[in-house]
């Protein structure tokens, strides 16, 4: 028996709501739906107008330098540069050296126990004046410039396309251009680490000679002169210094401090016997000359109380493309030693200077430069 038309009729109607309602039910908005809520979405990267392969570092000219996230290759134009780049451990990113670099000596003991990888690598400039050309053969990312250079940071920039980096650099001990070399190479090299780690240990050597010294009165401290210095070449028994960097460490009594110079110069020696120094150094640079004019001029010598009562002592030459910070460190501690043996009566000094070229060179090279004659002891001028 059919159903009556009206029940059919009643039934689809039925079905038809069904469906709309399981329709109405589901989220037909797709827009929304396919959006994720804005704690979902990604940060879009700052627009600062550089590169996330780059950052930038402020030299110390107080320029603004764009250089790579890493550096991984260098070449160091003027002195000091690549000195102090060794002193933070970067010597293995040295591309191209300039031209003494690649010529043995062990009066830049940063060159000294750097040599066979120095003396191989591509000559790239000269005394502070880079070859523009030959950087930009070795492709560095980026060019480290002592202020001792002779070239202007920008010019350089410009003709190489290669971001220069100014460090101070510094030509006596420790002032605050060496700190500040230090500091901005370990942002540079992404070793600020070894830049924390590396002015603790100065600043500790610094407090640690004023501290033994600091109490010593002016009176009680001996006349020291120093001999031999070299500037600008080899000099003589005149070849001395004023503000002397190891003798300032120890606040000797420096007697070239009394002439109102100011670095390394030639002095009358007539004013030297005048003086009659209780103490005399010879810096190793100058003792062959001394020696040369000793054997002309014997009684001159002999007639200073320091040559008679063998009172002369060495300084290992740390001025050499200007200051070499760990020789002129040990040499302060040497100094220290004879000006004022009680109050460094602890120290071995061939131990501390181990410990000084350990820390800043990651080698020690004392027992090369004993066997070469570069030893911390008396010095017999005369034959």
């Amino acid at each position: 028996m059919r159903a009556p038309k009206r029940t059919v009729s009643l039934l689809l109607a039925a079905a038809l709501l069904l469906a709309l309602a399981a329709c109405g039910g589901k989220n037909t908005d797709n827009t929304q739906q396919s959006q994720p809520t804005q704690q979902d979405q990604p940060a879009a990267p700052a627009d600062n107008g550089q590169s996330s392969d780059t950052r930038t570092i402020t030299d110390g000219n107080g320029r603004q330098v764009e250089i790579p996230q890493t550096v991984e290759s260098i070449v160091c134009v003027g002195v000091g540069a690549l000195r102090y780049s060794c002193y933070m451990g970067a010597q293995d990113l040295v591309v191209g050296v300039e031209d003494y670099e690649t010529k043995a000596g062990m009066s830049r003991l940063y060159n000294y126990v750097n040599f066979d990888r120095f003396s191989s690598l591509p000559v790239t400039g000269t005394n502070g004046e880079p070859y523009v050309e030959e950087i930009i053969g070795v492709s560095p990312q980026v060019i480290v410039m002592s202020s001792y250079a002779s070239v202007d940071a920008d010019d350089l920039q410009s003709k190489s396309g290669i971001p220069v980096v100014v460090v101070p650099g510094s030509d006596t001990t420790l002032d605050d251009k060496a700190y500040e070399t230090i500091r901005i190479l370990g942002e540079l090299y992404g070793k600020e680490d070894r830049a924390q780690e590396l002015t603790a240990y100065l600043h500790g050597i610094e407090e640690d000679l004023a501290r033994r010294t600091e109490g010593i009165a002016d009176e009680d401290k001996p006349s020291a002169y120093v001999c031999g210095v070299s500037f600008k070449g080899a000099h003589g028994f005149e070849g001395t210094e004023a503000n002397y960097g190891p003798f300032v460490l120890i606040r000797a009594n420096n007697l070239a401090d009394a002439t109102g110079q100011e670095l390394a110069f030639d002095i009358d020696p007539e004013q030297v016997l005048v003086w009659d120094p209780d103490v005399i150094f010879v810096d190793f640079n100058g003792l062959d000359l001394i020696r040369e004019d000793y054997a002309k001029n014997p009684d001159f010598y002999n007639s200073l109380t320091a040559v008679k009562e063998g009172r002369v002592y060495s300084q290992i030459s740390f001025r050499s493309s200007a200051s070499n910070l760990e020789t002129a460190l040990a040499d302060a501690y040497y100094a220290a030693t004879v000006l004022y043996p009680e109050q460094f009566a602890d120290i071995d000094i061939e131990a501390k200077a181990g410990e000084i070229f350990e820390t800043l060179l990651g080698v020690n090279p004392y027992n090369d430069l004993k066997e070469a004659g570069y030893v911390f002891g008396p010095v017999q001028i005369g034959q």
